[in-house]
Formats: structure tokens, sequence, C-alpha cells
């Protein structure tokens, strides 16, 4: 293997695999987290035979849970709805968003901290 078709290879590597790893952080949230992934996945398929076999895999397996979601009753739909809307407000009380967000109209509510905060003092 020539050493340019290596490095080639490596960006692909270090490329796609920062995009897949982005999406995979981004699945719970609104948005294009699953996309994210298929466009890692399609990244390292132009060099990884594996990871067009696993492209293939997850768009099957996606397509397969959209339409069986589709199909259930609207409760229980809501209730992915809560759970994913459960995701989105522990990761901005984590981030601290809504400490700094009640920091701006001078509200101080040792609950709307970070668990982490109380470490650093």
């Amino acid at each position: 293997m020539s050493p340019q078709r290596t490095i080639r290879r490596v960006g692909i590597a270090l490329g796609g695999g920062a995009v897949l790893v982005i999406g995979v952080i981004l699945i719970p949230y609104p948005g294009p987290g699953w996309l994210i992934v298929f466009a890692g996945l399609a990244i390292l398929a132009t060099e990884f035979a594996w990871a067009g076999r696993l492209l293939r895999y997850a768009r099957a397996r996606y397509d397969q849970w959209t339409a069986w979601l589709g199909r259930q009753p609207l409760p229980l739909r809501l209730l992915v709805l809560a759970a994913t809307g459960l995701v989105i407000l522990a990761t901005l009380w984590l981030l601290g968003v809504f400490s700094l967000v009640a920091g701006w109209f001078g509200i101080h509510n040792p609950l709307l901290d970070p668990p982490f905060s109380r470490l650093w003092g």
C-alpha cells in the first residue's frame, strides 16, 4: 500500500470516526443525530467494507424502529416523546443551563445548579 493511500485511509478513519461519534452523542436529542451517524458510516464506508455493512444494518434497524413506533398507540408514542424530553432536560441541567438562565434574572436556587458544580465550590 502506498503512503498516499495509507494517509487517505487514516484521514477517512479519523474524519468518519469523529462524525460518527458526534452523531452517536446526538442520537437522544431532537435533530439530525441519526443522519450524522449515517453520514459518519458513509464516510467510513468509502474505505472500509465493515462500515458499509454496518451502515446497511443500522439503516434497516432505524427504518424498522420508526415503522414500529408509527404503528403504536398514541400513549406509547407520547411516552417515547416524554423520555426524549427528559434526556434533553437532564442534559441542560448537567450543563448548567438552568442555573445560567436563572442567574440572568437574579434567581439563585441550588436545585438548578448542576451536581458537579458543588465539587468545584
